[in-house]
């Protein structure tokens, strides 16, 4: 997994409130971009810029500097839809798919992003990184993340109505929602209310 100092994510809910989301590791950040079935109607990689602009949201630091193809992006989206269908599994305590296994470790065998010393001391990366390059980078994160520590505390979160995954980092383990300030809070408001009409 990649380094917990992550920029975060910025998401809307349907009603249009933007809120914070740390899924916990490179990997899961990409799942928000769109997914297979019901999920393609919120596709937003869509061309080279689209996906240049996640990476430049993501965790990786610095942002790398990619050329990127139309077929890369093709690829990231393949890549993308099978780790969902993965990690979906997972958290079901079901067998993993096994093609989209194949794919997950078929971009993680390719070579991925090379960070280098640059002559200021500081950390950049080596060349000019191509879309395979950050495919195989979020490849090796998956392959990281479901077989690794922290394995067993990927999780949906616990909102009906949201599908959000993460993995939960915390020392003690018990994080339930995507966002506090969202998912998080909303429970607490229905809690609340609900709490009060018995009351009333």
């Amino acid at each position: 997994m990649d380094s917990p100092a992550a920029k975060g994510l910025t998401l809307r809910s349907h009603t249009g409130v933007a809120y914070r989301f740390d899924p916990g590791a490179l990997c899961l950040e990409l799942l928000p971009t769109g997914g297979p079935g019901p999920y393609r109607r919120y596709e937003v990689l869509h061309e080279p810029a689209d996906l240049a602009a996640w990476a430049e949201r993501s965790r990786l630091t610095p942002t790398p500097v990619l050329e990127i193809s139309e077929a890369e992006v093709t690829g990231m989206r393949e890549l993308r839809d099978a780790l969902f269908r993965v990690v979906i599994a997972h958290t079901r305590g079901e067998p993993h798919p096994q093609g989209d296994l194949e794919t997950i470790n078929a971009a993680a065998a390719r070579p991925s992003l090379a960070p280098v010393v640059a002559p200021t001391g500081e950390r950049q990366w080596s060349g000019t990184p191509s879309g395979t390059q950050l495919a195989a980078t979020v490849a090796r994160d998956a392959v990281e993340l479901l077989t690794g520590p922290y394995a067993h505390r990927i999780r949906t979160c616990a909102a009906e109505d949201c599908n959000l995954v993460y993995v939960d980092t915390s020392r003690p383990g018990r994080r339930r929602w995507c966002s506090m300030e969202h998912c998080g809070n909303r429970s607490k408001v229905r809690a609340l209310r609900a709490r009060q009409s018995e009351e009333g």
